[in-house]
């Protein structure tokens, strides 16, 4: 009796360890995956995710959406995503303004306790555009005229925490000048406005600037990355300009809610770095500027904690507050 007993108990073991993987392969086909961006439509992390909704869709035959869920520094879609099951079918794509937020606001979540890093997605880097007719040609030239008249100048973001604002706060912090912060609720009039002389410079996401900069509607100082971009490869590095310090990494990221198990973290870590090998991806990112990252679950849970902290430290230092 006890024999068969223990037979039984070991078959039941060998049936659960062979079956548990089917059944988290028919958890995902047969529910819809949600990918919640805390940006708008047509925004870099939008714009990347539905870039992987759509190679996931494809080659693992999921039924993979992407839900727009933007507002207070992306609280409203980090409580969106927390309020469903820890099962892997609700994702929140996170970037830097995510992990600068906690530092601005009263965030009521931690996103290295209460999440479960999954994957980086992507990186890119920023441009930093003055308006042709500014006396600036160069980084140099640029910290020389803000040294020279400190209260004559300014800088564009399109809002408090967003990575024009960080990387501009951070340019002052490094090159020790001073200027004025002018946020706008609306991206496109920000462009509009550095367009029309109205601001004076931006670091600025390149998708919705590479082609004005190649026709001379903006100069492009430089590029916050450790190496010239191919869509601009004519504009040197901040790193070239002698600020190695100021090398910003605009990266898009994916997490889901702690609890979730470690073999639905592992199964989607595995299909989104098949997704980014796929040349259709490859292809996509460039077209916007960015470049497939991918990796491990854990080393992108130790970006999340290291930008956490960095970025603390540039809001304190800075003294950047959300103005009413």
């Amino acid at each position: 009796m006890r024999r068969a007993f223990l037979l039984n108990a070991v078959a039941l073991l060998g049936l659960a360890a062979t079956t548990a993987p089917v059944a988290l392969a028919q958890s995902f086909e047969s529910k819809v995956i949600r990918i919640v961006v805390p940006a708008a439509s047509t925004t870099p992390p939008d714009i990347i995710s539905r870039i992987i909704a759509n190679e996931l869709s494809s080659r693992e035959g999921w039924r993979v959406i992407v839900e727009n869920r933007p507002g207070a520094g992306g609280i409203v879609a980090g409580n969106d995503v927390l309020r469903q099951p820890a099962d892997g079918t609700s994702i929140l794509a996170v970037f830097l303004p995510n992990v600068a937020a906690p530092a601005i606001m009263n965030v009521p979540y931690r996103l290295d306790v209460d999440f479960s890093p999954l994957i980086k997605v992507s990186v890119s880097y920023n441009a930093l555009v003055v308006n042709p007719l500014f006396p600036a040609h160069s980084v140099a030239e640029l910290v020389a005229l803000l040294k020279r008249q400190p209260d004559k100048y300014n800088f564009s973001s399109g809002g408090y925490g967003t990575p024009a604002h960080l990387i501009g706060e951070l340019f002052k912090l490094q090159a020790g000048v001073h200027a004025t912060h002018v946020p706008y609720q609306q991206f496109p009039q920000a462009i509009s406005d550095l367009l029309n002389g109205t601001n004076d410079y931006m670091f600025i996401t390149m998708l919705p600037v590479v082609d004005l900069i190649n026709a001379g509607e903006l100069r492009a100082l430089a590029v916050t990355g450790p190496r010239r971009v191919p869509a601009l490869k004519d504009v040197p590095t901040i790193v070239e300009a002698g600020f190695p310090q100021l090398v910003v990494e605009d990266w898009v990221g994916f997490i889901v809610k702690a609890g979730t198990p470690t073999e639905t973290v592992m199964r989607l870590n595995q299909a989104i770095n098949r997704a980014i090998t796929s040349s259709k991806v490859r292809e996509s990112f460039a077209r916007i500027g960015a470049e497939p990252a991918g990796g491990a679950s854990e080393k992108f849970g130790e970006l999340l904690k290291s930008q956490l902290v960095h970025w603390q430290k540039v809001v304190t230092e800075a003294g950047i507050k959300i103005q009413p």
